[in-house]
């Protein structure tokens, strides 16, 4: 599916399942970064000559783009940030700073990436809210049971991933939203492995905040984005100041700052990658999410079915429904294990995948981690089982 448009796919014998960390880049994406940077590489916002008008075009179409992308209801909702970790950090200090007080509880879960757990604990620290952890069940899955038993009336904030990026385990989010607004609960939603996979409509889900990455959907590096339900968002702080976000300031301390979403967009952006986001807006639904998500399962589940038929082969999330597959192999460093896979061109991760505290929960350190995407194919996992399935695999390693 459409692997031409993917250089790195056509100039080597490469096979990349290593999606759920970056995703490669089609050719229109560079192409359109290159046009940015040759023909009309102006500022944004700033000019009122010809090409920076263009700028500004292209620039507020991307946020249209995304608007309509995710279904929400106004590009004001839209704020171009630096990725997901800038958005959690522009919201958690910018918004629940101010909204949340001393002995207020924040849910998470033990599998949360650490742009979802650090700032809280920041926070934490600094204004004396307390985390609190849905328990996960032996699938590494949260339950509303579960989740329902952990809510107090303390409870404020559940912020949670809707695909988890080490055991792909996808939450109930209706669900979990429902039952979150009914006891005056907001829900932030890390999307940085969902959006890529899943078609949204934040509108219908009553989606609260939502973040997520340029890069793991074919984008650029250092364009991310951070939703929010406009009457939420506009009681925002920004946490950076400077050109762009001000209307008016003089020298006696006195200034207006922007409105949305200006207002949280302070200096210069990426603008050559946001402008390129757009063109990959396109791009991918020109293909469809739908028929994204429907050939990411199918070849997880061809995936899964292949590596049962491996020797010591141990997969930690055998009943999740996302394209991420995690595994180790018994008496096998993971780290070593994606050295070896290398030998044959294979691009796996090995880690914890930034999510330290969820190794208590499968007791190990490490695993591996094979992410799909669209230009993946059955024929790339057939290598992947076989290079597996090598008898002299620990004498080789060693």
């Amino acid at each position: 599916m459409n692997r031409d448009d993917f250089n790195l796919l056509k100039s080597n014998n490469t096979i990349y399942f290593d999606n759920g960390a970056t995703t490669l880049k089609p050719y229109v994406l560079a192409d359109k970064i290159s046009d940015y940077y040759n023909n009309y590489s102006a500022n944004a916002h700033r000019g009122d000559y010809d090409i920076s008008m263009k700028v500004d075009s292209e620039y507020e179409g991307t946020r249209k783009k995304i608007k309509d992308f995710i279904g929400a209801k106004k590009t004001e909702e839209i704020v171009f940030t630096y990725g997901t970790t800038d958005s959690m950090n522009k919201l958690i200090f910018g918004y629940f700073r101010y909204h949340l007080k001393k002995g207020d509880e924040v849910l998470l879960t033990k599998a949360e990436h650490a742009s979802n757990v650090l700032p809280w604990f920041e926070l934490a620290d600094e204004i004396g809210i307390v985390i609190k952890y849905i328990p996960l069940d032996s699938n590494l899955k949260v339950k509303m049971e579960a989740l329902e038993n952990s809510v107090t009336a303390k409870t404020k904030v559940i912020s949670i991933a809707h695909i988890t990026n080490v055991v792909g385990d996808i939450r109930p989010l209706d669900k979990i939203i429902k039952y979150a607004h009914e006891h005056d609960i907001l829900v932030v939603v890390d999307g940085a492995q969902s959006v890529p996979h899943i078609k949204y409509d934040v509108t219908s889900m009553d989606i609260d905040f939502l973040s997520f990455s340029a890069h793991k959907m074919y984008g650029p590096t250092g364009v991310g984005v951070l939703y929010g339900k406009y009457e939420l968002l506009n009681n925002i702080k920004p946490i950076s100041f400077g050109g762009g976000m001000n209307s008016l300031f003089n020298n006696d301390g006195f200034r207006i700052y922007s409105e949305l979403p200006g207002l949280l967009e302070a200096g210069t952006q990426n603008i050559a990658g946001v402008i390129g986001f757009g063109t990959v807006i396109d791009y991918i639904n020109n293909i469809g999410m739908d028929k994204i998500q429907k050939y990411e399962l199918e070849l997880r589940e061809y995936a899964i079915s292949r590596m049962k038929e491996i020797e010591d082969i141990i997969i930690y999330n055998e009943t999740s429904e996302s394209s991420i597959v995690t595994f180790n192999m018994k008496d096998i460093f993971a780290q070593d294990l994606a050295i070896y896979l290398n030998k044959y061109h294979i691009c796996v991760r090995a880690g914890n995948h930034c999510a330290k505290i969820l190794k208590d929960e499968l007791g190990i350190k490490n695993t591996c981690r094979m992410s799909f995407a669209f230009y993946n194919t059955k024929e790339e996992i057939d290598k992947l089982v076989d290079a597996l399935k090598n008898k002299n695999i620990k004498a080789e390693i060693i």
